[in-house]
C-alpha cells in the first residue's frame, strides 16, 4: 500500500484527467474533422459530443461514490452485471479489460505520433520524402524512419521515468498540463483576433463519400462522431487510480473539473482553427494548431506554441503510459487479467505490466514507417475510440443494474436522475459504435484486435479456478 502522502491528490488527478483528455486531439482533430464535416457539422459534432461524454462521466462520478470497493477503471464493473466468480463475470472482466487496455495502448501511440508531428516544425527532416530503400512494393523514406526513431525513443523514455515512482511522474504531468492549459488560452485569446469569417463559409456545405455520393448535415454528424468522442477518452483517467487517491471524493471532483476544463479548450480552439485556416490548408496540414497561429504571428509563433504542444504531449505521454499499464494490473489484482501483469517492483510500478504494454505500442509505432504522420493517426484513434466503448457501455449497463436493484439507493428522487442519466449514456455509447462501422476497414481490425483476447483467457480462468 501507498502511503497517504504519497497517494494522488485532487489537482494531481484533475491534471491526470485534464492531460489525457487534451492530448493529441486537441492538435490533430481539427484536420481530421474538416475532413469529414463543414462548420456546422463539426460544432454540432462537439456539443452532441460533449453531452454524451458529461453522460458517461457523470456515471463514473456516480459509480465512484456508490462503488467505492471497485477500483482500477470502468472495465471492472463487467465482472458485477454477472453472478461474482461465475465464469461469465470473469470473462466479461476480461474481455472488457482487454478492450480497455488495447483502446489505451493505441491512444498512447497517437499522442506519440503527434509529439513527432509538432516536431517537424523544428526538424522539418522529418518529413523529408528522400528513399533509403525499397523492398517489394515497401519504401522506406527518411522521414519515416526518422519518425519512427523518436516515437521509439520517447515511448522508452517515458517508460523508465515512470519506474522511478508513479508520484514523481504525476507531478511531470501536472506541470506539463499546467503549461498546457496557459498556452491554449493564450491561442484562444490570439485566435480572436485572427479569426476570418470567410473561412468558415458556407457554414452548412455538404461532404462526399469514396462514391461521390453527397452526405448532408446529419450525416457529417455522424461521421464525425468516433473522432469527436476520441478528444475525450480519458474522462475516466481519476477513476482508474481510484485505488490510489487520498480521498474517495477527489475522483468525483477531478472527473467533473476535468471534463469541464477540456470541453471549454475543446470548442474554443476547434471553432478558431476554423476560422484561421482555409479547408484546403487545414486538410493538408500535420500540425493544424501551429499553422493556425503562424498566420498571425508568423514562424516565430509558430515555434512558440510548437514548443508549448511539444511540452504538452510530453505530459500526456507519461499520463497515458501510467494508465496503459495500470489497467491490467488493476484487472490482474481482481484475478480479470493475466496474473503476471500483477508484479510490482520496491517502488509498487507494475513493471511487467509496463514493460508488456509498451512492447505492444512499438508494434503501433510501426504505422508511422509506411504511413505519414495524419494517417497514422486517424487509422489508431479509430481503433482506439471503438476499444474504449466497451467499458463504456458497460459502465453505464452498471448503473442502470443498479437503478433497477436498488442497490446503494434510498432516496427515489435520485435513482430516477441516475436512471435517466444511464439510459442516455447508454444510447450514446451505442451510437458511436454504429458510427464507427462508416469505416469498415479499420473497424473490422478493430474488432479483431479486441476478439483477440479470447486466446488468452483460458490462462485468466485457470488462475481462477473456474
Amino acid at each position: 500500500m501507498m502511503n497517504t502522502n504519497k497517494k494522488l491528490g485532487l489537482w494531481i488527478l484533475t491534471a491526470l484527467v485534464v492531460g489525457n483528455m487534451v492530448g493529441s486531439g486537441i492538435f490533430m482533430l481539427p484536420r481530421t474533422l474538416s475532413e469529414v464535416a463543414s462548420p456546422a457539422g463539426v460544432i454540432a459534432a462537439w456539443l452532441v459530443t460533449g453531452f454524451g461524454v458529461l453522460m458517461i462521466a457523470l456515471v463514473f462520478g456516480n459509480l465512484a461514490i456508490r462503488k467505492p470497493n471497485l477500483t482500477g477503471g470502468p472495465q471492472i464493473y463487467a465482472k458485477e452485471l454477472f453472478k461474482p466468480g461465475s465464469n461469465a463475470s470473469t470473462m466479461s472482466g476480461f474481455m472488457s479489460s482487454w478492450g480497455y487496455w488495447i483502446g489505451n495502448v493505441a491512444g498512447n501511440v497517437a499522442i506519440i505520433t503527434t509529439f513527432a508531428g509538432y516536431l517537424t516544425t523544428f526538424f522539418p527532416i522529418l518529413v523529408n520524402q528522400a528513399e533509403l530503400f525499397t523492398i517489394g512494393s515497401f519504401t522506406l523514406k527518411v522521414g519515416n524512419a526518422l519518425t519512427f526513431t523518436v516515437c521509439t525513443l520517447l515511448l522508452w523514455g517515458v517508460h523508465f521515468i515512470i519506474l522511478n515512482g508513479l508520484e514523481n511522474a504525476g507531478k511531470i504531468n501536472f506541470v506539463a498540463t499546467a503549461t498546457k492549459v496557459i498556452g491554449f488560452l493564450l491561442f484562444i485569446v490570439i485566435g480572436l483576433f485572427a479569426f476570418q469569417k470567410a473561412n468558415i463559409f458556407p457554414f452548412v456545405a455538404p461532404r462526399y463519400d469514396e462514391l461521390g455520393q453527397s452526405i448532408g448535415l446529419l450525416g457529417q454528424v455522424n461521421g464525425a462522431a468516433v473522432a469527436t468522442l476520441w478528444a475525450f477518452v480519458g474522462v475516466e483517467s481519476a477513476i482508474v487510480f481510484a485505488s490510489r487517491a487520498k480521498k474517495p471524493i477527489d475522483v468525483k471532483r477531478a472527473t467533473t473539473i476535468g471534463l469541464l476544463i477540456a470541453l471549454t479548450i475543446y470548442v474554443g480552439i476547434s471553432t478558431l482553427v476554423l476560422g484561421m485556416l482555409s479547408h484546403d490548408a487545414l486538410i493538408a496540414s500535420d500540425k493544424p494548431l501551429i499553422d493556425a497561429i503562424s498566420t498571425v504571428l508568423g514562424p516565430i509563433g509558430g515555434k512558440i506554441l510548437a514548443a508549448i504542444g511539444l511540452i504538452s504531449l510530453f505530459g500526456s505521454t507519461v499520463g497515458w503510459v501510467m494508465l496503459s499499464a495500470e489497467i491490467p494490473y488493476q484487472a490482474a489484482k481482481q484475478g480479470l487479467f493475466l496474473p503476471s501483469f500483477s508484479k510490482v517492483n520496491k517502488k509498487g510500478i507494475p513493471v511487467s505490466s509496463l514493460i508488456i504494454t509498451n512492447l505492444l505500442a512499438q508494434v503501433f509505432i510501426f504505422s508511422t514507417i509506411s504511413n505519414t504522420i495524419a494517417s497514422a493517426f486517424d487509422f489508431i484513434i479509430i481503433v482506439a475510440t471503438l476499444s474504449y466503448l466497451v467499458p463504456y457501455f458497460i459502465s453505464s449497463a452498471f448503473q442502470l443494474k443498479l437503478v433497477f436493484t436498488g442497490e446503494t439507493y434510498t432516496n427515489g428522487r435520485s435513482r430516477i436522475t441516475d436512471g435517466i442519466i444511464g439510459v442516455l449514456a447508454t444510447a450514446y455509447s451505442i451510437w458511436v459504435i454504429y458510427a464507427g462501422t462508416a469505416d469498415i476497414k479499420t473497424f473490422t481490425f478493430g474488432v479483431l484486435l479486441l476478439a483477440s483476447g479470447i486466446l488468452f483467457y483460458n490462462r485468466v480462468k485457470n488462475a481462477n479456478h473456474i
